[in-house]
């Protein structure tokens, strides 16, 4: 894909300055897409309790959640990064089948759902989001809020709906998960009958709830994290988790690996077993992120269901990454990229 080669050679060129530092202190060096706002404190605080100096490379809003797996990619003939943490479990299943990963299973992985580990230890999954449906309460009671994906193809919803960019971020796992469960066929059928409905396609998920909570959308996807924000500062919002009488509710983690030929492989198992800790998952929990525990006996936000009483999409990441470089290009078309 043209966007994914361009943003390989600007990482080629542009190596990891900046990300390694200097000096022969401890360290470790992480790639991550999750918010810095949220990630950040988390690796300061470990870089405090263990004495190991974290060099972190974030990714942008612009690259999404592509930007620092692709930088490992790059560097695959000199690896620069020691641990990768995704924000979603595809870029790790994807930098796995590129071998650039190595397994690692930390002690804190043994409590982890099955479902949302690597069967072969090469990513470990934690801290999870939802894509939910977030509707206005001032337009749309209750009794008659949407409860389905199917719902963005429904004409008592005609250019009323939004959804992300289909390109990018979670949307395309959505999607993905559609294809893989329908079949071509009928996922095109439906995506088709979407697009005649005028859903409002928009930048990303913190604006598809932003246009919710005005008023100016009667409802859309987003993820659960995006949802909270709304639901703390007391916008006039709901949430649904869809499809629970059907396909599911699409639960991603947040994911952690070690990279192979990782310059420094000792810290890096450290700096895993830390983010895999119960400890670091109530941190994501408590705070505005209110990501869901995979843990158990870690206390849930308020704001969010637990995973265990969630229905979850039976998916298999293994399988996504395959499918969304398969789909992009009839995804591009029907989003209107040029």
């Amino acid at each position: 894909m043209v966007r994914r080669r361009a943003l390989l050679g600007l990482f080629l060129l542009s190596g990891a300055v900046g990300a390694c530092g200097t000096g022969s202190a401890p360290q470790v060096v992480v790639y991550t897409s999750e918010d810095q706002v949220f990630s950040e404190p988390i690796l300061k605080d470990f870089e405090k309790s263990s004495g190991i100096a974290v060099r972190a490379v974030y990714d942008t809003e612009e690259t999404k959640s592509t930007g620092v797996a692709l930088r490992v990619v790059a560097e695959r003939d000199r690896p620069q990064a020691d641990v990768f943490w995704g924000n979603e479990p595809l870029r790790a299943v994807m930098l796995k089948g590129e071998g650039l990963l190595q397994p690692y299973e930390a002690p804190g992985s043994r409590d982890i759902p099955a479902r949302y580990r690597d069967p072969e230890g090469y990513w470990t999954g934690f801290a999870a989001r939802a894509r939910v449906i977030v509707y206005n309460t001032q337009q749309v009671k209750p009794g008659n809020a949407p409860s389905s994906v199917r719902d963005l193809a429904d004409p008592r919803w005609k250019g009323r709906a939004g959804l992300a960019n289909p390109l990018f971020g979670t949307t395309t796992t959505q999607i993905a998960a559609l294809f893989m469960l329908w079949g071509d066929q009928t996922t095109k059928t439906f995506l088709a009958a979407v697009k005649r409905n005028d859903v409002k396609l928009v930048t990303s998920n913190g604006e598809a709830r932003d246009l919710v909570a005005a008023g100016n959308l009667a409802w859309a996807f987003a993820d659960s994290d995006d949802a909270n924000v709304a639901l703390e500062q007391k916008k006039p919002v709901a949430v649904v988790y869809p499809d629970q009488a059907g396909l599911g509710t699409l639960v991603m983690p947040n994911v952690v690996a070690l990279v192979r030929g990782a310059p420094h492989p000792d810290a890096a198992r450290k700096l895993i077993d830390y983010l895999l800790s119960p400890g670091v998952e109530a941190r994501l929990a408590a705070g505005p992120a209110a990501q869901m525990p995979l843990h158990p006996g870690v206390p849930v936000p308020p704001t969010v269901k637990p995973v265990s009483a969630i229905k979850d999409t039976p998916v298999r990441f293994a399988t996504l990454g395959p499918t969304i470089d398969q789909i992009l290009p009839y995804l591009k078309d029907w989003a209107g990229a040029r």
